[in-house]
């Protein structure tokens, strides 16, 4: 089964749009916010590297390992970060949503549980995978605790098993949610989301 490129995904907060050169400065001057490529549990792309990162992601979407995302704030239009379906797997279907980074100040806005809303939404529904991945590093804990929030369930610990930038071997989290929780997983983003939308436009109560 061809799991085919979904197009853009659009949300109320973000929106994610096929990667490619055009994105390149609006995605150095996110990652320019909180300096991310300096955090050493992370594989974030410095300003000057973009081009080189953006040609790495498509390459592997050339090869049909990867589909990458450039994301959009909906509101201001600003590229805010990347993130992408990765590990493909055809045959099951089963994919990772993973390489995925946002400027420090999108964080907390709503807008990395509403791409994870439209990228698992999709999987599930027009894919119809059994199961979608997620993996960090063990020492990454704002990653786990943030894959947690989603209704990820842990699966396990990949002891030593990839060289990170920094030069250490990370230990790999791998969590996973499964078909039978979507339909909870789902409700749990959704409220998230418009929790953040009401915020945005004062609406909270």
């Amino acid at each position: 089964m061809a799991l085919r490129h979904p197009g853009t995904l659009a949300g109320r907060l973000v929106t994610l749009e096929p990667l490619s050169q055009e994105h390149r400065e609006g995605l150095a001057e996110a990652v320019r916010d909180g300096e991310l490529w300096r955090l050493w549990y992370t594989r974030v792309p410095a300003p000057e590297r973009m081009g080189a990162e953006i040609d790495r992601r498509l390459e592997l979407q050339r090869q049909g390992s990867m589909i990458p995302f450039a994301a959009r704030r909906s509101d201001t239009g600003r590229i805010i970060g990347m993130t992408t379906y990765m590990n493909i797997d055809e045959s099951t279907p089963r994919v990772e949503i993973g390489s995925t980074w946002n400027a420090a100040g999108a964080q907390g806005t709503g807008t990395n549980p509403e791409s994870k809303l439209l990228l698992l939404r999709h999987a599930f529904e027009e894919w119809g995978c059994p199961a979608v991945e997620f993996r960090t590093d063990f020492l990454n804990r704002q990653s786990r605790e943030a894959i947690a929030r989603l209704g990820a369930k842990q699966d396990g610990v990949l002891r030593a098993h990839l060289r990170q930038p920094a030069g250490h071997v990370r230990d790999t989290v791998g969590f996973s949610i499964i078909a039978s929780e979507w339909p909870g997983v789902r409700l749990g983003l959704e409220h998230r989301v418009q929790r953040h939308f009401d915020e945005a436009r004062g609406e909270a109560p």
